[in-house]
This record gives structure tokens, sequence and C-alpha cells, in this order.
């Protein structure tokens, strides 16, 4: 979310959406926040004759690989799928051609809120940038996202995923800012995309198991998590020597530890894991750079969400709903994922 402060009121972005204090006559509130922002598939069709399984395509056959991988990807896509994907940027822009009175009515007052509001706020921009920027966002991690569902037996799991978020996260996202008092108001879809990002490792973990057949890909994810939270607290808290310095360095310290101690009690060898998806990304061309788009998804996409300094020109990011976004995105369907419930 941002704050911005005109002549007569300062707004403020959170979730990615955007809190604007809400104001009184003949004066100007203090600015709050604003969140902006077992093994499937057919090993034989999968790996190259006399290849190791896992490797997939013998040398010298990645000129056919990728067209027949492209053609792969087109086929499994539905109209269906791609018109609820659409829908999502189309009712974005739509709600975006509203008054800008209008927009700030279905924004979410933590002053005064209401069930309403608590949902409409997240679908709610009030600038062109801030619009822009989310429906980009929007658009790389549910692209990506529903590529590796669909190539990876998991679109029902995506889809899943994706309309609790659209329909039950801007509730349970708006309660939990609630946490935090403040009189301003808050919108945006960054809360929303924060989301996804945090569903996106799971999604890498099932196309790694279903494409590449690495062992354990998706009993190794809370270890991924873990090192991704310590990820996300070196971006948002800064080492320095004065304040809070220190605490993203100990955070993220404290991060990777558990992640290795995870790994350590599911008895699991991350150095192997990581060398057998190596190995099996870098000899299937297509697959391999499918996987690689996604990682590098993961990995780069907080650093826009969780920048250092979160203030902006009249603007402050909500790195609070951002992080509960991510979190919970993982939690919830990890929980499901390991327990079968999406097992086709």
């Amino acid at each position: 979310m941002s704050v911005r402060d005109s002549p007569a009121l300062a707004t403020e972005t959170c979730a990615d959406s955007y809190y604007s204090p809400v104001p009184e006559f003949g004066s100007v509130t203090t600015p709050a926040t604003d969140e902006r922002d077992p093994v499937g598939g057919d090993e034989r069709d999968r790996a190259g004759d006399g290849s190791d399984p896992t490797l997939g395509s013998p040398t010298g056959a990645g000129e056919d690989a990728t067209p027949a991988f492209r053609q792969e990807l087109v086929a499994s896509v539905r109209a269906s799928d791609l018109a609820v994907l659409l829908a999502v940027p189309v009712l974005l822009l739509a709600i975006f051609t509203l008054p800008e009175s209008t927009r700030r009515s279905l924004a979410f007052a933590y002053a005064d809120p209401t069930a309403v509001t608590a949902f409409t706020a997240h679908y709610v921009h009030l600038d062109v940038g801030h619009l822009a920027g989310n429906v980009a966002g929007y658009a790389l991690l549910a692209g990506v996202g529903y590529a590796l569902a669909v190539l990876g037996d998991s679109r029902r799991f995506f889809l899943t995923a994706l309309a609790t978020f659209l329909l039950v996260f801007p509730f349970v996202l708006s309660a939990l800012n609630l946490a935090v008092p403040r009189d301003a108001i808050g919108f945006g879809f960054s809360g929303i995309n924060m989301a996804l990002a945090g569903l996106l490792p799971l999604l890498l973990g099932t196309y790694a198991r279903e494409r590449f057949h690495v062992e354990g890909s998706v009993r190794a994810l809370p270890a991924v998590f873990f090192a991704l939270v310590g990820w996300i607290a070196l971006l948002a808290l800064p080492v320095s020597t004065s304040g809070l310095g220190l605490a993203g360095l100990v955070t993220g310290v404290a991060s990777g530890l558990l992640a290795v101690l995870y790994a350590s009690a599911a008895n699991l060898s991350l150095r192997a894991s990581a060398r057998d998806l190596a190995r099996a990304v870098t000899s299937r061309p297509g697959e391999g750079d499918l996987f690689v788009v996604g990682a590098v998804l993961v990995v780069g996409y907080p650093v826009g969400g969780f920048p250092g300094d979160p203030t902006g020109p009249g603007s402050v990011v909500n790195l609070y709903v951002h992080l509960l976004g991510f979190c919970l995105a993982f939690i919830g369907p990890f929980a499901l994922l390991a327990t079968g419930a999406f097992a086709e």
C-alpha cells in the first residue's frame, strides 16, 4: 500500500492495498499504511531411449524437445481456465473506471470496517501506476503458476487455491489488518498477489515430482519455505548497525537453520536432491526452462514486495499484509497437499 498526501487528504495503499487516512473537516490526518503492495506420469514417455528417466531426453534431443514441450503446454490449456484467469484483470480494470469517489467508498476503513469493504478493497486502485503494477504481477504469477500446474498434474489444486485467494483471502487479510489500529483506508490487489507468490513453491514442487521424478521434491517444501522467509527478512530488514539493523540478519540465519533442521528431521538430503534436480533441469529443454522461470520468480518477486525502505512518494508499502498473504498461501495449501487431498 502507499500513502499519498494532498492539500485535503492523505492517501495510503495497503496489502498491495492503499491505505488512506479518513479526513476530518478542515484537517488532514496522519497517513497509515498501504499494502501495495506417489510419482506421476509415464517415465517411458519422458525419458529418451536408454536414458535415465530422471534426466529425460538423451543428449542431442534438445532441438526436438522444446517444440514438443510447447505443443504439450498449448494442448493442456483449457478455454475455461483462461476465462477464469483473464476475469481478474478485466475486473480490476472495470473497477478502475468507476469515479474516484466511488472507489474510495469501496476501500476498507480501519476505523469503520464493514464486511463489504473488507472484500471490495482488495480490488480497488486509485492510480494507474498502482493498478499496472498489480496487473503485471498477477500476469506473471498466475501465468507461470498455471503453466506449472497443468504440466505438473496439479490443475485442480491450482484452481482451488486461486478461487480461495480471490474469494476468501480478502476477508482474512482485511480482518488481520485490524490488529494494527490506524485511522486510514486500505485497498489494492498486492496482498492477493503475494498469496500467489506463496503458492508458487508448491507448484514447483509438484512440477518437479511429475516431470523430473525428483524424490522428496514435495516433502522438502517446508525447508524451502523457511529459507524464503529468511530471504524476505533480509530484504525487508536490511543489515545496519543501528535500530533494528540486525533483526533481518538474525531472522534470516534462524530461518536457514530451521530449513536445515527440518530437512534433517525428515531424512532429506538437500544436497543430493538439489544435484538430481539440477541435472534433470539442465538435460530437459523446455521443461527445465519453465522450472527455472518459476524458481527465479519465487526468489525475485519478494524483492519488489518487501522493499528495504517501504516509504515512497506519498506511499507506504504494507509489509505486514504482504507477509500474511505469502505465509498463509503456503501453509494451508501445503497441509492439503501433504495429506493427499488433491491426489489424482
